[in-house]
């Protein structure tokens, strides 16, 4: 088979792997309700059954990155996809609940493979902006399968009459990828762009390194701040929405509210991912520094779009989804671009080690921690928010027939999960600055691996024209005669 037909399997197969990593992770989301009633828990250790498979994650990023950039990546990734079906299928045989949490767990170990390894194969089988498009292609599956998780997470439960329906549908076509990723490439690293001889180091260098290039270290404070907004807005956001209907009374939209959101999260993820590479192809020739700069202007649009859908959810249902969409058409805009960064101010040998830092780092300080967070403030919010209500509803009783304590109940779950929301805006904001900034060392860190890159071809050239007169001498020997051989051997000087 052609490298080109093997290079289009290992795209099909990784993007696919992506797509149902996302969908197995935000599947729960579709029904978070009926898991809380389920094993009867607050917001708190709901945000905190997304947090222990984050911080799961992250802690076992770095072991895949060193293996990553010095074992074979393929296999690493068939082991990956085959630990997180079968922790995610096993998630929904648990009727106690840390017994539940502990499958989240194992199934964290099985995406930090996948994603901290596969972006670095496809670095290797495109160069320059072919990559670039290559990876957009391969962050579509992040939103989308996010979405998609919703979804099909939502409506297998609805189907099933059972939400645990929601983690049965995704582990039979993980494992039907784990048997593709046989047949897909594992190509030498660098080799798409001719630095495929550059010399290997030691963990600790790679490390040192990595801290030592501010473009790098930047972009994924920044990332660490995308990850918080978006890990925060994806698992509480659904549930915001339909409290904010039911104190609308718009009861017959609660049970599509989620269907609503995931749609919604799917198609911001593809425009605003397609509009993110779209402006970094377009701008990169003319503005050398643009690609952190389209990163940080995103997450500045994007966070009074969302600021603004929180403040009209239990009024205006319509224009929250409008202004939601458009806040994650802007949030999206930098996950193939903030890839793509990460890839080329980094030489090959050390991209699997930079991958896994930055899903350490930013799971350890961005969505490992913002579900539970938000849970938490949410909580302390509400002994706080709940007498003030109390007190009006003695002063303005409610008519006959309405159920004061059910409104009140809901008031008060509305707002206290909204005032810790805005924890996350603030956050969101950060992370535009950390873009900004990266831009300004953009250009010397890329610089630096384009002449390690160039330096390990001219040695390469030296190789070669060192080997191939060396070859033909040899040739030359083979034809003559013994005592000639002997004759020349005494003329050469000592």
């Amino acid at each position: 088979m052609k490298f080109v037909d093997k290079r289009v399997i290992t795209m099909a197969v990784y993007v696919l792997g992506n797509l149902l990593n996302y969908m197995d992770r935000f599947s729960l989301a579709g029904v978070l309700d009926d898991i809380q009633i389920y094993y009867s828990i607050n917001d708190s250790r709901a945000g905190l059954i997304q947090t222990v498979f984050t911080v799961s994650y992250m802690m076992f990023a770095p072991l895949f990155g060193y293996l990553g950039d010095r074992y074979s990546r393929r296999t690493l990734i068939a082991i990956s996809l085959f630990i997180g079906s079968l922790a995610h299928l096993s998630g929904s045989f648990m009727t106690e609940f840390w017994s539940f949490v502990a499958t989240r767990v194992v199934f964290g170990i099985g995406a930090a493979g996948f994603i901290t390894i596969a972006p670095t194969i496809i670095s290797d089988i495109y160069a320059k902006d072919m990559r670039s498009r290559m990876l957009a292609l391969f962050c579509f599956a992040i939103p989308v399968g996010s979405g998609l998780g919703y979804i099909v997470g939502s409506e297998a439960a609805s189907v099933g009459q059972d939400w645990r329906w929601a983690l049965r549908v995704t582990p039979t076509l993980g494992l039907i990828c784990l048997i593709c990723v046989l047949f897909t490439l594992d190509p030498i690293r660098g080799k798409s762009e001719g630095g495929a001889k550059i010399e290997r180091t030691s963990w600790g260098e790679d490390i040192k390194y990595l801290l030592h290039n501010p473009t790098y270290v930047l972009t994924t404070c920044g990332v660490t701040c995308v990850n918080f907004i978006a890990g925060s807005l994806t698992w509480w956001g659904a549930k915001y929405i339909i409290l904010g209907q039911k104190l609308q009374g718009a009861l017959e939209d609660q049970e599509n509210a989620s269907f609503v959101f995931g749609v919604i999260a799917m198609l911001a993820g593809i425009f605003g991912v397609l509009l993110g590479v779209t402006l970094s192809q377009k701008l990169r020739t003319r503005f050398p520094r643009s690609d952190p700069l389209i990163c940080g202007i995103g997450l500045l649009i994007s966070a009074p779009l969302i600021l603004a859908g929180l403040l009209v959810a239990d009024t205006y249902t319509n224009l929250c989804f409008v202004l939601i969409f458009f806040g994650q058409v802007f949030l999206n805009m930098n996950w193939s671009i903030a890839t793509d960064i990460k890839l080329y101010v980094v030489v090959p040998t050390r991209r699997s080690t930079a991958s896994a830092l930055q899903i350490f780092t930013g799971k350890a300080l961005g969505d490992a921690i913002s579900p539970y967070l938000i849970g938490l403030i949410s909580d302390t919010m509400k002994p706080v928010i709940q007498p003030k209500f109390e007190e009006s509803l003695k002063l303005n009783p409610l008519p006959i027939g309405q159920n004061s304590s059910l409104l009140l109940n809901t008031e008060v779950n509305f707002l206290s999960l909204q005032y810790a929301s805005y924890v996350a805006i603030v956050v969101q904001v950060l992370g535009g600055f950390f873009f900004v900034a990266a831009s300004l060392f953009l250009l010397q860190d890329k610089s630096k691996v384009d002449l390690a890159l160039a330096e390990s071809g001219e040695e390469d050239e030296e190789r070669l024209k060192l080997t191939v007169p060396v070859q033909r001498e040899m040739s030359d020997l083979s034809n003559v005669s013994p005592v000639s051989v002997e004759g020349e051997a005494l003329n050469v000087p000592t």
